[in-house]
């Protein structure tokens, strides 16, 4: 398999970190997801990670049970640093090089996210970790991760989820749910489909970036869809035939 990306960021669930467990993280999961990450960075690709915070704690959720928003937004924030901080770790326990670049400044725990020096480590060949999403309240890490990807010009934003692409209806729960193979911005907006907040495509459509939407349980998933094999959706300007 020949990567036809350069440069990528990966979105990671929170809750695709829990395994079967009911909440918090898989030591199992993780390892094979710094396989998958350590297997595509040695083919050449650079790559971003943004992973979300929800196998810990949710912040809109808590938010609508009465907790106030920011509070709890910022409290979202640092379960994407633990998560990340799990992550890094995985990885240099193979040998892959990897920093956690966060949008709340932790100074004692990772460095706080500056454009210039996650360029610099993209050149030095490491893989880069954003954490604490926008560093702002009221962002999803879908979000975060559409502006990360932007700022980093990467070729296109990966969303790993647990179904293997988009989808009219949930098919967890709807048999009949149609799957598209290829689905425009606008389409994702007009349709309301439950893929990434309206803000995130937003976001992808005005910088022209791909968003390519796949199963994280497929083995060797991250490779494929790096090399435009198995199956996903790719959400951009282009209308479906």
């Amino acid at each position: 398999m020949r990567p036809i990306y350069k440069r990528i960021l990966l979105k990671l669930s929170g809750e695709g970190l829990m395994g079967d467990k009911p909440y918090g993280m898989s030591a199992e999961v993780i390892s094979r997801l710094a396989e998958e990450i350590k297997a595509v960075h040695e083919q050449g690709v650079e790559i971003c990670l943004v992973v979300g915070g929800g196998n810990i704690f949710r912040g809109a959720k808590e938010a609508s049970k009465g907790m106030n928003r920011t509070v709890a937004d910022q409290v979202g924030m640092l379960a994407t640093v633990m998560n990340a901080l799990y992550l890094q770790n995985a990885l240099e326990k193979i040998g892959v090089g990897a920093r956690v670049l966060s949008g709340i400044s932790i100074p004692a725990v990772c460095e706080s996210y500056m454009y210039r020096r996650a360029l610099r480590h993209l050149e030095k060949g490491r893989v880069i970790i954003f954490a604490g999403g926008t560093g702002n309240p009221y962002f999803t890490t879908d979000t975060g991760a559409a502006l990360r990807a932007s700022e980093m010009q990467c070729d296109v934003l990966l969303k790993s989820t647990q179904v293997d692409g988009v989808y009219d209806s949930d098919p967890k729960t709807n048999p009949n749910a149609k799957r598209y193979e290829h689905v425009s911005y606008d389409e994702v907006l007009e349709k309301h489909l439950k893929v990434m907040d309206a803000t995130a495509i937003s976001l992808a459509a005005e910088n022209n970036l791909p968003v390519v939407v796949f199963s994280q349980a497929e083995p060797d998933a991250l490779a494929k869809v790096v090399s435009g094999e198995g199956k996903f959706t790719i959400i951009d300007n282009k209308k479906e035939k």
